[in-house]
């Protein structure tokens, strides 16, 4: 079996995983899947360059939060992400609603969605890695780039933020 060949199984089984998380942090299901496509291109290069890295989970997400970034400063995309569909839309970890989420009003979601994209892009970041995709502390650290102390602060911080924008009247 290639290098190739072998890549086949593992963007079948991480590139959805990557699409959610990409959705959730640039806030557009299209520009997402073309991030997606790029973070497997570089995939593929590493592959051919270095032979695959130790861990495959960590390598592929850190790539993903890293070419978000790239496209958020980029600054050019913004202007097409109304003709996209809204974040809203991305399903998180089941296709089918949970009991909790039918009880969620459509208002109190809102006002979720619109605290959660009030966060700076780091601490998104993070709330992303740990409560969406239920990484823990040091994989958060190792697919990021920063130390332990680093994510416990963007995450206290985010997850304070939050509360507070949610106890606010609107």
């Amino acid at each position: 079996m290639s290098r190739q060949d072998e890549l086949g199984p593992l963007l079948e089984r991480h590139s959805g995983r990557l699409r959610r998380l990409c959705g959730l942090l640039l806030d557009d299901g299209q520009e997402a899947e073309e991030v997606v496509q790029d973070v497997l291109v570089k995939a593929l290069e590493a592959l051919q360059r270095q032979g695959p890295p130790d861990d495959w989970g960590p390598w592929l997400t850190r790539i993903a939060v890293n070419t978000c970034r790239d496209r958020r400063r980029a600054g050019w995309w913004r202007r097409f992400r109304r003709w996209s569909e809204p974040i809203e839309t991305v399903p998180l970890r089941h296709a089918d609603p949970s009991p909790e989420e039918l009880a969620i009003g459509a208002e109190t979601r809102q006002q979720i969605w619109q605290s959660f994209r009030s966060l700076p892009d780091r601490q998104r970041e993070v709330f992303v890695l740990r409560h969406m995709e239920g990484l823990s502390g040091p994989e958060i650290a190792h697919a990021l780039g920063l130390t332990a102390g680093s994510v416990k602060r963007h995450l206290f911080r985010a997850v304070h933020r939050m509360r507070q924008t949610l106890r606010e009247p609107a």
